[in-house]
């Protein structure tokens, strides 16, 4: 097992910086999760750790160790790419033994290991087949097993599953899950895909452009997002952003939009000095009524209806923006209806327009009441 920690790292092609200032610490036993969309510099992130880039600047450690200098070989650090990587013209039980006789391990103890981790992975039956006559899943599985057939002190895995269909995405998932937490080893895990991070991780980092937005849990990452990026890239569907004019009423503040007011408690200092923000809502955040419920619903519009079985996604016309709620499948609307809001007060987050970091958010201090500017 090992602790991992990235210092300070920066790593350049040319004149594009692909790491900038990196700094993570990923611990012993950890499901770490990487996310980020095409182009964030996560896979570069991971070949740092492993050994096949060099940092421009800052220092990489394995248990306190600078291996700046470490080969990948030296470091004990299993990688599975994205293509897997198998060897075709071999058998299931030859592709995971190869790093076993690359180490000229005794054929008893290479024997025992291939079939030792064959019945972890649940793959035993296959161990006499090639690649080609293997599913998408199984020869997951096998790629896998080669890269824990040695018990490396660490697993390191670029988007594993973007080539599997929903339902094997599913089953791996579970089966990775799994699998680390019987190991106990620490597996850093690079994906695009939030349900991925959100359902696998112990803790996840999300990168833009090679920065570090925001590392911690899960559950706080989708909670208390740090800036829109974090919000946008976590959520299905994103959080929505509406423009709004802070405006001031005694010792409180109010937010101003066309088409509602939001009235905070009490004076914020964070929110002092700004004149515009965006007012951050989550689609499951936001109810929908064909009758106003209170006085101060919100007056909106229906614009697509999505039916999704155990959901229906419908966007809405509010004053001048578009937004989007979730709405049980038993509700039923109709394109162009006229309908009524309500917020969730304790689930509603404020950013700063300029910079995009979170200013707010209402569950973390007082409510927000909403006021309608139809009532």
């Amino acid at each position: 097992m090992a602790n991992l920690r990235l210092e300070n790292v920066t790593k350049r092609f040319g004149r594009i910086e692909a790491v900038k200032n990196l700094d993570l610490d990923i611990h012993d036993g950890e499901f770490f999760c990487v996310l980020g969309p095409p182009g964030a510099g996560k896979t570069t992130t991971l070949r740092l750790i492993v050994g096949l880039e060099r940092p421009n600047e800052g220092t990489v450690y394995l248990d306190g160790q600078p291996v700046n200098d470490f080969y990948p070989g030296q470091r004990d650090i299993a990688m599975i790419f994205q293509n897997l990587a198998l060897y075709p013209n071999k058998t299931v039980y030859d592709n995971m033994a190869f790093p076993l006789r690359e180490r000229k391990l005794p054929q008893t103890e290479i024997d025992a290991l291939v079939k030792n981790t064959a019945k972890i992975l649940r793959i035993e039956r296959m161990l006499d087949r090639k690649p080609a006559q293997l599913s998408g899943g199984e020869r997951q599985r096998v790629a896998i097993g080669r890269a824990i057939v040695r018990r490396p002190r660490a697993y390191l895995m670029d988007e594993p599953l973007s080539n599997l269909d929903a339902m094997l995405r599913l089953e791996m998932r579970l089966e990775l899950k799994r699998l680390q937490q019987e190991l106990g080893q620490t597996l850093v895990y690079v994906t695009h895909d939030q349900i991925e991070a959100l359902s696998m991780a112990d803790r996840m980092a999300i990168l833009k452009r090679g920065v570090l937005q925001q590392c911690d849990v899960p559950d706080t990452v989708y909670r208390l997002p740090a800036n829109r990026f974090v919000a946008t890239v976590v959520g299905s569907p994103p959080m929505n952003f509406v423009p709004a004019e802070l405006g001031r009423v005694g010792d409180s503040l109010r937010l101003i939009h066309p088409a509602f007011h939001l009235e905070v408690s009490a004076a914020l200092s964070a929110l002092a000095q700004q004149d515009r923000v965006w007012l951050g809502v989550r689609p499951e955040d936001i109810h929908v009524f064909s009758q106003a419920p209170v006085e101060s619903a919100i007056l909106a519009r229906v614009s697509v209806v999505e039916p999704l079985g155990p959901e229906t996604i419908v966007d809405l016309t509010l004053g001048q923006d578009l937004i989007k709620a979730t709405i049980p499948p038993t509700q039923t609307l109709t394109e162009g209806q006229p309908v009524w809001l309500t917020f969730d007060p304790a689930k509603l987050h404020l950013f700063d327009q300029t910079t995009e970091a979170r200013l707010y958010s209402s569950s973390q201090t007082e409510l927000l009441r909403a006021r309608s500017n139809q009532a």
